[in-house]
């Protein structure tokens, strides 16, 4: 008789729906904080278990993400008619390790301005190495993975394929990381605010009373009345989709189509029929009964 190690390897159900990485070949991740976050999954060495995971993460075969503080909780399709439930357990750092880490960051001027400005420091790790913590999981038991599926390996192919979309999620936003490790961006900030001491405030004179707005149009605005055509020059934007562009993709992205690139489509059709409408060359009416 056969044994179990000889069946064929089985195949997951179709999905519809499902969250696609937005790598299509190659490796996971564009920034460094997810390439460390990626290099943690494989360092655990599990195999061809790795390849799979990034074929499932590929194929839409992961249909939820939840994430919270030191926990992630995902649903991923495998080959049984339920889908699998994995559980990322992440060890959250404590109150002290953070009000610790609040004081080295404060120290850093250019760390609250980056942070501020929703970035992630490049030298945020040496910050934490200084305070004597790690911003990602070191040894494994900071790390804890389960899978409802019959594996006995663990991480097994359904774990790869969620720490694989993470990875992607976490180059939309790095902060994610921080949520993991027990803190939200704003309460990091919160902290770090609270680390530094403040001058007590000086008694200031009350501001003179502003002059009375002028009655007459020219003067109120400072320039004469405007002409009656006050369009300028309207021209079709260089770059297809800035604000999506500076938002970044969406989160968890479903569709078929990379996020960016569909959005670079819609934008590129809309201008140039919104140029002709304001030009006069369509009827804007005759556009919203098709």
């Amino acid at each position: 008789m056969a044994g179990w190690y000889n069946y064929p390897p089985s195949r997951p159900r179709k999905t519809k729906g499902g969250i696609k990485a937005q790598s299509k070949r190659g490796a996971f991740g564009k920034s460094w904080w997810a390439k460390r976050w990626i290099e943690v999954l494989e360092s655990f060495n599990i195999g061809a278990r790795l390849s799979r995971g990034r074929s499932y993460a590929r194929r839409g075969q992961v249909l939820s993400v939840d994430i919270d503080k030191g926990i992630v909780l995902a649903k991923v399709q495998g080959s049984r008619t339920r889908p699998y439930k994995v559980e990322i357990h992440v060890k959250t750092l404590s109150e002290a390790a953070w009000k610790k880490l609040a004081k080295t960051l404060s120290q850093r001027a250019v760390f609250t301005a980056k942070l501020l400005a929703g970035e992630m420091p490049e030298q945020i790790e040496e910050a934490f190495e200084e305070a004597g913590l790690s911003l990602f999981p070191k040894k494994r038991g900071d790390l804890k993975t389960e899978c409802s599926c019959p594996d006995w390996s663990n991480p097994c192919k359904h774990i790869a394929a969620v720490y694989y979309l993470l990875g992607e999620e976490f180059d939309r936003d790095p902060f994610l990381i921080f949520k993991l490790r027990g803190m939200e961006r704003e309460e990091l900030l919160e902290l770090m605010g609270g680390q530094t001491t403040a001058a007590p405030p000086q008694e200031e004179e009350a501001p003179p009373l502003p002059e009375p707005l002028p009655v007459e149009a020219e003067s109120f605005w400072g320039q004469p009345p405007a002409e009656e055509d006050t369009g300028g020059t309207v021209v079709i934007p260089p770059m297809p989709a800035a604000l999506p562009r500076r938002l970044g993709n969406f989160p968890f992205w479903r569709g078929e189509e990379n996020f960016l690139s569909a959005m670079e489509n819609v934008y590129c059709k809309a201008s140039s029929v919104g140029l002709e409408v304001f030009l006069g060359d369509r009827d804007a009416e005759a556009l919203k009964k098709k």
